[in-house]
């Protein structure tokens, strides 16, 4: 089979559990190195889905990949290969797809509730579930596309995920480990100690405390989640 092409924007955010995900169940996957100027394909012939990590810059910046990443969801999606976006992935996917990414009202960083929206389309990729604590790290947020289906919200950010047949939109960041959020902590120190006053921020000291307890729950939340998506490769 074709492998899953995993896109990195930078560093400090790889491909963290869903690599972990696709080891165990025998899928292969590439990672393309986008920070390190790897252009991205013209196709997605050569992959059985599509996954988009995060990054710190916006989908709105004059970057040279920014275009061409569009392009190749929409591709993807037009000869229906699974795409799943994580946080910048999400908002890539949103834009190629017709809707846009602005500033949320307000940074949400650290663990915070999702909720499930009531929907066949949100059953069907979340089951039974309807709330659990998501990571995040973000400043900004996508408007669901028309075409798709809005599954998750929390209190400060409503749009946290859509659907769309295959291919699958999330704002928050289901595929942290412990290591990533030890990494983030570190390199995000003075941004969270600068953004402390707001409401949907949590410090340091209490992301990774509360991590004991919700990293495994989120990642079982994620396995659900990566699951679904993977039935739908081009095998």
């Amino acid at each position: 089979m074709n492998p899953v092409t995993i896109f990195r924007h930078t560093p400090s955010e790889g491909p963290g559990h869903i690599a972990e995900f696709l080891r165990a169940q025998g899928i292969p996957f590439v990672l393309h190195l986008v920070d390190q100027g790897n252009p991205i394909p013209a196709s997605a012939s050569n992959s059985s889905g599509l996954v988009f990590m995060g990054g710190p810059m916006s989908v709105n910046d004059d970057l040279p990949w920014i275009a061409d990443s569009l392009a190749l969801i929409r591709a993807a999606v037009a000869t229906n290969i699974p795409v799943l976006g994580h946080c910048l992935g999400g908002q890539l996917m949103a834009k190629a797809l017709g809707g846009t990414v602005s500033a949320n009202p307000v940074k949400e960083i650290g663990w915070g509730a999702v909720t499930t929206l009531g929907s066949p389309v949100a059953q069907h990729w979340l089951g039974d579930t309807q709330r659990f604590d998501a990571f995040h790290w973000h400043g900004e947020t996508f408007s669901i596309p028309n075409a798709a289906t809005h599954i998750l919200e929390s209190a400060y950010c409503p749009n946290q995920a859509f659907a769309l047949g295959p291919h699958l939109g999330l704002q928050c960041h289901v595929e942290m480990t412990e290591a990533m959020i030890h990494d983030w902590c570190r390199i995000g120190a003075d941004y969270l100690t600068e953004a402390r006053d707001s409401p949907a921020i949590q410090s340091a000291a209490q992301i990774q405390a509360e991590a004991r307890t919700k990293l495994p729950a989120m990642t079982a939340i994620a396995d659900r989640l990566y699951s679904r998506w993977t039935q739908g490769l081009k095998l």
